[in-house]
Order: structure tokens, then sequence, then C-alpha cells
């Protein structure tokens, strides 16, 4: 069964009188090949001394001219006509058990189903539709051509290879067009490819529907089509595409049309150039295009297809009667045929065996179905006739016993290639990759192979193609892109456009601390904790880790200050040791002055160790030095404010609380409230003591590294314990501040325990609104400005005298105001 017309009239059937004779139009050259090569093979097969020895096979020729009603008639004809009678009269087998066709999927679903009712086999050549894959529909069903799963799986995966995005697809108004897209359709969305539309070709469409079609085609942003169509189908479409001239489509063709003729005219190449498509594969058959030349009408004067082709080629007449038989409306030319042109006189696509593509699927049918019989008839002269009961009679065959041999058949051909069917009766899905090409301006088209796929293979090479050998739309080397939205580079990420497909979307860059570092991501990747996007968010870079540091010119500023500090402190204390003898060095226990020196150069050297990066060892030196530190300061400061307290208090008669503050004592008092800060610091170190910290969480981009507390609770005592000796002292500094004036130092202990307060008062706020790195710098201040104000407080106006005063540096000058208030 072949559709060797290409269209069927349409009748008027008014069911009031019976209708005319079905007639068709559109003599297809190509199909009327296929069906000569058949009678090529058939006779090679006849002609064989290995293949059915002694068997000939015979066969009738039906043209169904693409139509379910022609085809299904042929059907119902093949399996009712001639019928054999058994002795009864009754009604047998058909003498006909099998049929090779039909070309399309719509045409073989519709004549299978009939053929079902009577389990007659069905090979057809050209039927790919994934639907007749169905064995529980179509039992017998077989074809030579893979199936339009591995088509649709091929086509995708060449659609996703070079990056096209955005497609649209076309397809024939039949199972073959709607089903290939359908499948083509889910295998690229699986993909991440995106369908922009989806437009039908009805089998007689209007030229209106044509023009829109086209329209459509010419208004989307899509440069790339696929389309699942036969020629016939898809020729009035691309007709319309070349007569408005729309140029800049990438086309895909399927396996029905990349390899037509009829489209891959000169005329089509401007709006068609660059096609590109899978192929069924090809192979060159020797004496087939001697066999094609050799075909002459006189030898077949009742050959209606014959004659048509005789006629349509050489553009005559012939002077006999029309065949009985003939389908194809009569044409008249002007011209009468002698019978004796020679058709290897021309070219055509009849006679034109550059692409043996369908007649090689013609070949592997035929040859299948001839293989299966010769096993069939192996089997019965191998078994003998004591158990021929298990072999089929191959002089009275039944249709269901050629198709078990046909499920079992599995040859080579002469070209290399296996044939076989698998549970569902389809054959191995491989195909050529074609690309249409020129040599030339004005040439005809060349069919470049330019790849392969091979479904058989492991998915990562089934595909396999030569990209630098494919000539795209337009003549240019370079693939044409083809997406709704360009790709989004690294740094960025993909944001879908509301009510728009998954391809459609905007770019948008990472957020901080994210990055891409891919094309196309659609979410950004967080950077690892101590990690950072760098300016271009493509990559996490580490973390900038700060901390005071003595190389930073705030902190070189800041331990210079605790460097002066220290540096002044020894000053005051050479000056107070050259003078140590004079009345106003020994008024106030030089020893004590000497160690409140010590105490505050303490203060200003533990300032340092603020600075620079926190470790084991350092942060339990800062807190415990700080602690230590002032409280050995506020301890001296506090035994003086007492001694000068008491001094005043031990000239009332009868008061002796002067002999609890001698020196001894005074040392001791220092001793015991040094001693239990130390007591706290070593309760402190042992049970939590503080520890370096990464701060991730103030800065996101940065870390700060600090020391950790370890005990909030022993740290507060520490303060806690330096805020009362503070307090006390100045409580006691108050009470004494108005007695005399040069020799009470009282005064100037009230002044500088105002400001050691004001100073801690005002660190609390600070500290704790100050960020990162700042915090510490904040603490460095408070300890230089309290060390600061007792320092100045209370030796700069004794180093003043002794210095620039030294006739005041007497004991008379000191006593002459003992009782003048």
């Amino acid at each position: 069964m072949f559709p060797i017309h290409s269209k069927g009239v349409e009748q008027e059937l008014s069911f009031k009188s019976l209708p005319d004779r079905r007639t068709c139009r559109g003599f297809n050259m190509r199909v009327f090949r296929w069906s000569q090569a058949m009678v090529f093979f058939i006779e090679e097969i006849n002609r064989s001394n290995v293949l059915l020895p002694n068997v000939t096979l015979g066969y009738r020729l039906y043209d169904t001219c693409g139509l379910e009603v022609h085809s299904m008639r042929t059907a119902l004809s093949v399996v009712s006509q001639p019928l054999k009678s058994d002795s009864a009269g009754a009604c047998t087998s058909p003498s006909i058990p099998l049929i090779v066709g039909d070309s399309g999927s719509t045409l073989s679903m519709a004549i299978s189903r009939v053929l079902n009712l009577f389990n007659v086999p069905l090979v057809s050549y050209f039927a790919s539709c994934a639907c007749l894959s169905d064995k529980n529909r179509f039992p017998y069903f077989f074809r030579t051509i893979p199936s339009d799963v591995n088509q649709a799986r091929a086509l995708a995966r060449l659609v996703k290879h070079f990056g096209w995005t955005w497609v649209g697809t076309m397809g024939a108004d039949d199972a073959y067009g709607r089903t290939g897209i359908d499948m083509f359709t889910a295998e690229v969305v699986r993909l991440g490819v995106c369908v922009e539309y989806r437009v039908i070709i009805p089998k007689l469409p209007s030229q209106q529907r044509v023009r829109d079609i086209v329209r459509t085609i010419r208004a989307s942003t899509a440069r790339v089509v696929v389309a699942f169509a036969i020629e016939e189908d898809i020729e009035p479409v691309v007709r319309e595409f070349v007569r408005q001239n729309v140029t800049g489509k990438q086309w895909v063709a399927s396996e029905a049309w990349v390899t037509s003729t009829l489209i891959s005219t000169r005329e089509n190449l401007a709006s068609l150039s660059g096609t590109i498509g899978f192929a069924i594969r090809r192979a060159q058959i020797p004496r087939l295009r001697d066999f094609l030349n050799s075909l002459n009408v006189l030898a077949e004067p009742y050959n209606p297809f014959v004659r048509e082709f005789w006629e349509t080629q050489f553009q005559c007449s012939l002077n006999t009667t029309h065949p009985h038989g003939s389908m194809a409306e009569p044409v008249r030319y002007n011209k009468t045929c002698t019978g004796w042109e020679r058709v290897d006189d021309t070219d055509s696509i009849y006679n034109d065996v550059s692409q043996l593509r369908v007649t090689y699927n013609v070949h592997k049918a035929i040859y299948a179905v001839a293989h299966s019989l010769h096993n069939l008839l192996y089997c019965e002269q191998r078994q003998g006739s004591s158990t021929s009961e298990t072999c089929a009679d191959v002089h009275n065959l039944q249709p269901w016993q050629v198709a078990q041999y046909l499920r079992k058949v599995n040859y080579t051909t002469q070209f290399g290639d296996v044939v076989h069917f698998d549970k569902n009766g389809d054959p191995v899905g491989s195909y050529d990759l074609v690309n249409w090409q020129r040599s030339s301006s004005d040439g005809p088209v060349d069919y470049v192979t330019v790849g392969r796929f091979d479904s058989i293979l492991p998915q990562d090479e089934q595909l396999a193609l030569s990209s630098e050998g494919i000539v795209w739309h337009g003549g240019t080397r370079e693939v044409p892109g083809s997406v709704c939205s360009e790709s989004c580079p690294r740094g960025y990420r993909k944001v879908t456009r509301a009510g728009q497909p998954v391809c459609c979307y905007d770019c948008v860059p990472c957020a901080d601390g994210t990055i891409s570092n891919t094309t196309d991501q659609p979410e950004c990747t967080p950077c690892p904790e101590d990690f950072w996007s760098n300016e271009e968010h493509d990559t996490c870079i580490p973390k900038q880790i700060e901390f005071l540091s003595y190389t930073e010119a705030f902190g070189m500023g800041l331990a210079a200050a605790a460097i002066l500090g220290a540096t002044v402190t020894l000053a005051v204390a050479a000056i107070f040791l050259r003078h140590r003898n004079t009345p106003i060095v020994r008024a106030n226990n030089s020893e004590l002055s000497f160690l409140l020196l010590l105490s505050l150069c303490l203060c200003f050297l533990c300032a340092l160790t603020f600075l620079g990066q926190p470790s084991r060892w350092a942060c339990p030196l800062r807190r415990t030095s700080f602690g230590l530190s002032f409280a050995l300061c506020l301890s001296c400061l506090l035994s003086k404010t007492l001694v000068v307290l008491m001094a005043f208090r031990a000239t009332l008669p009868g008061n002796n609380a002067a002999r609890w503050f001698r020196p001894p004592q005074q040392r001791l008092g220092v001793f015991i409230c040094s001693v239990l800060q130390v007591m706290v610091c070593a309760a402190w170190l042992v049970k939590a003591p503080p520890y370096p910290v990464k701060n991730n969480w103030l800065y996101r981009d940065r870390i700060i590294l600090e020391c950790h507390l370890g005990s909030a609770a022993l740290f507060c005592c520490v303060l806690g314990y330096i805020g009362c000796l503070a307090a006390f002292c100045f409580l006691l500094a108050f009470l004494a501040r108005k007695l005399p004036d040069n020799f009470n130092e009282a005064k100037f202990i009230t002044f500088s325990m105002l400001i050691f307060c004001a100073v801690w008062i005002t660190y609390i706020p600070a500290y704790v609104s100050s960020p990162g790195k700042f915090t510490v710098a904040v603490e460095i201040f408070a300890i230089l400005a309290s060390s600061f104000g007792v320092l100045l407080c209370i030796f700069f106006p004794k180093c003043y005298i002794i210095i620039f005063l030294p006739e005041n540096n007497t004991k008379r000058y000191l006593m002459s105001q003992k009782g003048g208030r």
C-alpha cells in the first residue's frame, strides 16, 4: 500500500444517488519510486537461491491516495478477495496473509484496527507515531522506521545541545503530527526548554488558515521552528512562508520532510536555508537505478501507475485507453507519447537514488517478511512429518502464523544493519542528522550528514554531531540563538516573569553574601559562614578579619597614648625619687605614692594588651591585668584618703585612731584590697576564662575577632569591686575635702574620682553602642582617660611645686596653713 497520489478529490455525497468513482490527484514521483523499489526487492528475493529457494513471492500494489477511506477499502479488499473455498463451500483464510504499508501513521492506525479482526500483520515502512507501539491496541503491527519516541528525544537533545530555550512547534492534524509535537514538547520541557506556540496544520487548510499560521510564526520571538508533518501537509505553509518572504527562522524538520525534494526547492531556500533535522538511515542499493530506468510503458500497458508516471514524466499523452483501476483524473497533453522515450535520459525524483531512506525502509520491510517466511518454511522441512503440527503449513498460511515469525526475525542486511523488532514491533531508533547545504549559490540542495543519533548507546553518547560542519539559516556558521531571555551571567540569578513561561525571566544580581558561579542559576548560593561574596558575586572569598591592630592609625594613636601615659608616670616617679626627702613628697607617705605610680604605670600598660589579635593568652591577660592594676590603684588611693582623713582626726584630744593607719597598716590595707581582686580573677580564670571568638553576627561581610567574657557574672564582680573601691574612695575624699589646703590631698583625690567615675559611667553606653573593633577602642580610651585623670589630679600639683615653685617645698610652707581654716 503506497500513497502514489498525495491527495484525494473531494466528493459531494448527497445520499440520493450512487457516488462517483473515487479519484485522486498529485502523482508523487518519490512514492512511485518506493513502489517500484518494492517490486525490485521482491524480484531479487525470487531470484535468490538462499532466501526462500523454490518459492515465489507474489504481490498486489494499491494506491491509497493518503486517505483513510481508500486505506480502509484496500484493507478490506485484501482480507476478503479472492477467497478460497473448502469442500463444504465455506470461506477460509485469505490468500494474502500480510500487508506492507501504509506510509502514514493515521492510515496505519485505521487499517490496523480492521486487520486485528483477521490477525493479519501489517509491516509499515513510514508510520512512526509512538501510539502504534501499543501492543494492546495494535498487536499485529510492525514497522521498519523508528518510533517517534526516539525522534522526539533526539530533537529535544538537539535543541538542548545548541542552547535553544525558546522554540515554536508545528504539526499536521493527524496522529503523526499531534503525537510528535506532544512528545517533543514533553521532552524539551523536561530539559528546561519552553515552547512559545503550538500550531496545527489542517489536512485541507484554507488560505486564511495558512496565512494565520505563517503570521503566528512571523510574529513570534522564537527563532527556531520544529515541524512534525509529512511533505504534503507542510507544503502549503512553506509556500505561503516563501510568498511573504519570511526569513530569520531556523527550521528543524522531522524525518518525514527533512529530505523531501518537494520542499527543498531552490525557490524555498531563501526562507528555509540551513534546515536541520533527523532523517532515517540511508543506503546505496546496487542495481536499483538501472531497474528504475528500465521501466517501459509498453511492457506494462495495464499498469495504471506506469502510464501516469510516463505521461507526467515526459509531459505527453498515450493513445491507449486508460487502464482499469486508475484513480487519477485524466490529463491530456498536447504532445503524444511514442512509448520509446527513455527514463535514463531524464533526471527526476523518481530515478534519484542519492537519498534512499524510505526506500531502504521498504527494503527492510520486504526482506523481514521474506526472512520470516523462510524461517517458517525451514521449520517445516527440519521438523519432518512426525512433528509437522508444530510448524505452519506453507501452502495454507494463517496470518497469525506469519506474525509469530515476524516477532522473532533477526537478520543483517547486505549494508551491515541488523533488523529485528522489539516487544512493541519497533526497530532500533537510529537516525542521521541532515543539514540542507548548497555547494554553489544556484546549485541544488545537498542533504549533508552532520551527525547521528543511536538510542541503543549510553545516553551521553547517543547524540554525536559536528557543529563545525553545519551551515545555518542565512549561510552562517554561527549557531543562531533562540531564547526568550538572554542568559544570566555569573553573579546573577533568574527571576521568572509573572504569568510567563519559566524561560522568560529577568536577571537579578545576587544579594550580598550569595554567589552564582555558573550562568542561568535559578537561585544564588549562600557563602559558607567564614566567607563572603566578591564584588562580582561569582566567588566566595574569605571574610575580612577585623580587630584593633597596632598597625592601623587608630590603634597606633591609642598605643602611643598608653606609652605616653606610662612614660609620664615613670617621669613623675623619677621626679619623686629625686626629691624623695623633700617635705611635699614625704607629706603623704611617699611609699604609697610610689606604689600608686606603679599601679598607674600598669594601668597604662594594660591598655596595650587590648591591641592586637585576640588569642587564648591575650584575652585572659586583658581582663585580669585591667582588674588587678585598677584594683591596686584604687586601693592606694583609698589608703591615702584614709591617711589624710585620720591624720586630722587624730589631732582631737583622746583620739588614738592614727596608730591604726601607720605605714605597716597602710601596706596591709592595700594588700588586702588587692588580694580580694586577685581571688576574684583567679576564680574567673579557673571557672570560665575569657577566650577569643569570631563575631559573625554583627557584620555580615566581615568577621570581628573579639574576646568573649567567659563568665559574665565574674566579670561583673571584677567591675563591681572596682566600682565599690572608687565609690568608697570618692566618699572619704569628699568628707576630707575641707581640711587645710597645703597639706590636704583629699581635694585632688575627689577630683580624680569624679573623673574616674564620669569616665566609666560614660563608658557603659558608649561600649554598648560601639560596633566591632571600636568597642575595644572605647574600653582602651576609658582606661587611658581614667588613668590620666588620676595621674594629673594627684601628681601634677606636686610636680609643679617641685619643679617650678621649689620655695614652697618646705615644711614651714606646708605647716603654715594647718589651722588656717
